[in-house]
């Protein structure tokens, strides 16, 4: 099977897909080359006609990931319909649902120590992903005045970082039974406060 896929120009994607099961599996730092290659079911030399290392097979499993991390928060953002506030809440949701369905992918993204710059590509794709949040922010300060408006870079990554914490904390694995409501509901409540702090929303907007 491994041959024949080589042969039909799959390995390099065999090779991806046996990545982001082993880094669900035993995390980022947990599997060798070899190993990937025997879940390819290939010889332990084939990897290297494609990839130089596991560090550049991960770093194109974090792209992948990237891009339809991309493809889903673009989406959810729905070019800021019906209103900001609600498509900049999609795009939470998104990140949590994309962390839940697509765990390989975002461990290598986030928790496998790239750093993005050293890849043109996979720094490509991050960028675009931050680019996504950075316009849902700017379209939620929009309604205020040019001076009054929080860095729309700032709170975006702000956002991102929470929502990354309410993953880490709550949304992934067995601490996810710790938390003390739904992590969707955890991660609204919490840029609800956030915003209501830069006055990007009402005190009374919600609950």
């Amino acid at each position: 099977m491994g041959k024949q896929g080589y042969h039909h120009g799959n390995l390099r994607q065999a090779l991806v897909d046996a990545t982001l099961r082993l880094i669900a599996e035993k995390g980022p730092q947990g599997f060798t080359m070899a190993e990937a290659a025997k879940l390819a079911e290939v010889s332990t030399a084939a990897p290297y006609r494609h990839f130089s290392g596991r560090e550049a097979l991960i770093a194109e499993a974090a792209r992948q990931g990237f891009e339809i991390f991309v493809t889903r928060i673009e989406a959810a953002f729905d070019a800021g319909r019906p209103d900001p506030l609600a498509a900049f809440m999609a795009i939470a949701r998104s990140y949590l649902a994309f962390a839940r369905s697509n765990a390989g992918h975002y461990v290598a993204m986030f928790e496998s120590g790239l750093t993005p710059g050293t890849n043109p590509e996979l720094a490509d794709a991050a960028g675009r992903a931050q680019a996504v949040l950075t316009r849902a922010a700017s379209a939620l300060s929009a309604h205020l005045p040019v001076e009054r408006r929080p860095s729309a870079v700032l709170f975006a990554a702000h956002v991102w970082a929470m929502s990354h914490g309410v993953v880490e904390l709550y949304a992934r694995g067995a601490p996810a039974a710790r938390a003390p409501m739904p992590p969707e509901d955890l991660l609204e409540s919490g840029i609800r406060v956030y915003l209501r702090g830069l006055g990007l929303i009402p005190p009374d907007s919600a609950p």
